[in-house]
């Protein structure tokens, strides 16, 4: 998402005591900041925290702050987030983290999903990330070139698929090195659009189409995935298929999501604040990785496409939808 979509967790109390203590003994909230590109709305991991004792409105606190996509507007968020001494800052994507890292070398920050965070300059590696900063990586890079060749065995005859890049992202500027070479190796030619705003969307599209297109790639990127019922609306008019990452997409025009369980990564970063609530440090937490992808088929769409699903498709799916 960057890419997807869009986490809040929160929580407040006392570090280095036990939850049931701290509930008890002192009843004090923990304050954490929360950071996003893109607006809000769907915040799953909240609900991998309250299981894990961290309440919103009984021990939790969290001061969320959304950018609306405006990239201008992280520097001051963060720097409030700061004045407010929040314990922890939990950043969705990687452009936020970045944000947040150029803030604060003494708070805690939690990266809440990025492609590639070594790449991207967020970490020295995954095992050892090193300073203040953990997290969650979604291997964008590596799957992305994995979507392009579900694309291809779902189309096998065709050669030019569309690829949306957002040049203000750093991990689509990583992705694209992959992709170039995943096409190569499948003697397919690709057809990247650069995207920088949601006016230009409709027109990206209609150049996918222009050159030859019959399948897009649309990632999680802040910018792509608030914008995805657009997309998908142009994409149907030209009777392009889309490949897209997250399976929340599926019902609002995507055919095949592939990517990260959503629900496991808010278990994963949930279990990161909560060591960190109770006391660890970042540096001594690995950057966690997707522990299970899904592969989701939105069927009623290939039909309206006029599409056939290869069985070899439908029988690896966690999710048809008919």
């Amino acid at each position: 998402m960057d890419r997807r979509a869009f986490i809040t967790v929160v929580a407040e109390g006392l570090i280095g005591f036990p939850l049931c203590a701290r509930a008890q003994r002192t009843g004090n909230r923990r304050r954490i900041g929360f950071l996003s590109l893109a607006n809000g709305g769907n915040e799953p991991a909240s609900l991998a925290l309250r299981a894990l004792g961290w309440i919103e409105g009984q021990n939790l606190i969290v001061e969320r702050r959304y950018a609306s996509g405006r990239v201008e507007l992280l520097q001051p968020m963060v720097e409030e987030l700061v004045r407010l001494k929040v314990e922890m800052i939990v950043a969705n994507g990687t452009v936020a983290s970045l944000t947040a890292k150029r803030a604060t070398t003494s708070i805690p920050i939690v990266i809440d999903r990025s492609g590639d965070p070594v790449g991207a300059g967020l970490v020295a590696s995954l095992a050892r990330p090193g300073a203040n900063i953990t997290g969650i990586s979604t291997m964008s890079a590596e799957l992305e070139v994995k979507r392009l060749e579900l694309l291809r065995e779902l189309l096998p005859n065709a050669t030019r698929f569309g690829v949306l890049m957002n040049p203000g992202n750093p991990i689509d500027r990583l992705t694209r090195k992959n992709m170039e070479q995943a096409f190569r190796s499948l003697q397919m030619t690709p057809i990247f659009v650069e995207v920088s705003m949601a006016s230009e969307l409709e027109s990206a599209v209609a150049e996918v189409a222009r050159q030859g297109g019959k399948g897009l790639i649309v990632n999680a990127d802040p910018l792509f995935a608030p914008n995805f019922l657009l997309i998908a609306r142009v994409a149907q008019s030209y009777s392009i298929p889309l490949m897209i990452e997250l399976p929340g997409m599926l019902a609002s025009g995507g055919l095949v999501s592939y990517g990260p369980s959503e629900a496991d990564l808010d278990r994963q970063l949930a279990l990161i604040i909560d060591k960190i609530l109770k006391g660890a440090r970042p540096a001594d937490l690995p950057i966690e990785q997707p522990t299970k992808l899904d592969l989701a088929i939105n069927l009623k769409l290939a039909k309206a496409l006029g599409l056939n699903i290869p069985q070899s498709l439908l029988l690896r799916a966690d999710e048809v939808i008919e």
